[in-house]
């Protein structure tokens, strides 16, 4: 079924920081739990998580346009060229389908490698891993409430489309959701 692509709405900023009662540490022993936190806060909240980022790179790319540009692109590049590598070659899926984490961390160290040759180390600590590490944060301590799991479910399905249920497709971090939920909803329809 295809869909086209929509954007998620931006949440009201209550929401994504609602109070201490709605965020709690996540179950490190249990890490397909805290990677399903993870995934369903990202696909919820990605439009603030893009304002985020947004806001971070402005303020680097205003204090050094160069090597924010610089860094962006590199990191483009690295991640569209591991992409491409998880596509076409079978342990490289197998990896990143198993270890999304490590597989990020890995495209963030090549970057980082290729960007200390350049000079381009404090833009990139700045400019792309600290938005990123305040995402992981939010996404691993942000409880989920009904309102998220049932747009997620919306999503998984392939009913709407959006930016970052894309990444999480490259990520191979959906393909597992959709096929339960399909095979949920076959079962239904079979009774």
């Amino acid at each position: 079924m295809a869909t086209k692509m929509e954007l998620a709405p931006l949440r009201p900023w209550d929401d994504f920081f609602p109070g201490v009662d709605r965020f709690a540490k996540p179950e490190f022993g249990d890490l397909a739990k805290w990677n399903n936190r993870v995934i369903s806060n990202l696909l919820y909240y990605q439009t603030n998580y893009f304002a985020v980022v947004l806001v971070v790179f402005l303020i680097v790319g205003f204090l050094n346009p160069f090597g924010m540009f610089l860094g962006g692109a590199v990191v483009t590049l690295v991640f569209v060229g591991s992409v491409w590598a998880g596509e076409n070659k079978a342990p490289i899926k197998n990896f990143k389908r198993k270890n999304p984490t490590l597989f990020v961390i890995g495209v963030m160290v090549t970057s980082y490698f290729l960007l200390s040759l350049c000079g381009g180390v404090l833009v990139f600590i700045f400019g792309i891993t600290f938005p990123l590490l305040l995402i992981l944060i939010h996404a691993s301590l942000r409880l989920r409430n009904m309102k998220n799991r049932l747009e997620n479910k919306i999503e998984g399905v392939g009913l709407k489309k959006t930016p970052m249920g894309v990444i999480m497709d490259l990520l191979d971090q959906q393909e597992e959701k959709v096929n339960k939920i399909q095979d949920f909803i076959e079962s239904k329809l079979k009774e």
